[in-house]
C-alpha cells in the first residue's frame, strides 16, 4: 500500500457544532491531524472525494492533505459517522512520517471452503499488527481450505505478510472448526407415540 492519495483541505479556525453543522450542509466534514511534535491542525475536506479514499483504501487509509500548499502524510485514526445517513461526520488523522512503524487492527478473512462436514466459526474480526505505516496491508486472508472439525487456526498460525509482526496474543483464537449440527430426527416409535398423543383429544 504504498500508493496513497492527496486531498486538498482547507484550514479551519472556527469550531463548535454549529460550524461543523454548516460545513457539514456544504458537503463538507472537519477534522483534526494530530501530532506528537507540532501544534494540531485543524481542517475541512471534501465529502465525496474524502468518502471515496476510505472506500478503496479501508479504515487504515492513509492521506496526504495539501492545506494551503502545506503537505500533511497522515493515517487515519478515528472516523464519526451520522448513525441515520451513514455520512462521515467529523475524522480524526494522525501524522506519520516515512519508514515509521505503527500498531493498528487489521480485518482477517477466510478463504475456501472447510472439509464436508464441517462448519467455520470465525472467533474474531480482527488482528492488531505492527508494520511500515506505508505498508499496512488493507486485510490479512487465511485459507481455512479442507480442513477438518476438531481443528483450530489461531493467531500465531497465520502467516503474516513481510515485516508485518503480530501484537495479538499468539494463542488469540480466531478460526474455529467444529462438526455440523445435526438436527435430531425422532426414532420411529418416538414418532408414533407422538401422532397417537396428538389424535387423542379428537377421540373424545
Amino acid at each position: 500500500m504504498a500508493q496513497y492519495p492527496t486531498l486538498t483541505a482547507t484550514p479551519r479556525d472556527e469550531f463548535g457544532k454549529g460550524f461543523a453543522r454548516r460545513l457539514r450542509t456544504a458537503g463538507r466534514i472537519p477534522g483534526v491531524v494530530y501530532s506528537g511534535t507540532t501544534e494540531n491542525v485543524h481542517f475541512s475536506v471534501d465529502r465525496i472525494e474524502f468518502t471515496a479514499v476510505i472506500r478503496n483504501q479501508g479504515v487504515n487509509a492513509i492521506v496526504e492533505l495539501d492545506i494551503d500548499g502545506e503537505k500533511h502524510l497522515t493515517m487515519v485514526k478515528h472516523i464519526d459517522q451520522n448513525i441515520l445517513n451513514l455520512n462521515i461526520d467529523h475524522v480524526d488523522l494522525l501524522a506519520i512520517t516515512r519508514g515509521e512503524r505503527v500498531e493498528v487492527e487489521v480485518p482477517v478473512i477466510s478463504e475456501g471452503e472447510v472439509f464436508s462436514g464441517a462448519m467455520l466459526i470465525q472467533e474474531v474480526d480482527t488482528l492488531l499488527i505492527e508494520a511500515d505505516v506505508l505498508e499496512i496491508p488493507e486485510e490479512i486472508v487465511v485459507s481455512v481450505e479442507g480442513i477438518e472439525a476438531g481443528n483450530v487456526i489461531n493467531a500465531g498460525d497465520i502467516k503474516l505478510p513481510t515485516d508485518v509482526t503480530l501484537v495479538d496474543d499468539a494463542e488469540t483464537l480466531v478460526f474455529n472448526i467444529t462438526f455440523e449440527e445435526v438436527a435430531e430426527v425422532p426414532e420411529e416409535g418416538e414418532a408414533a407415540e407422538g401422532e397417537a398423543g396428538a389424535e387423542a383429544p379428537a377421540a373424545e
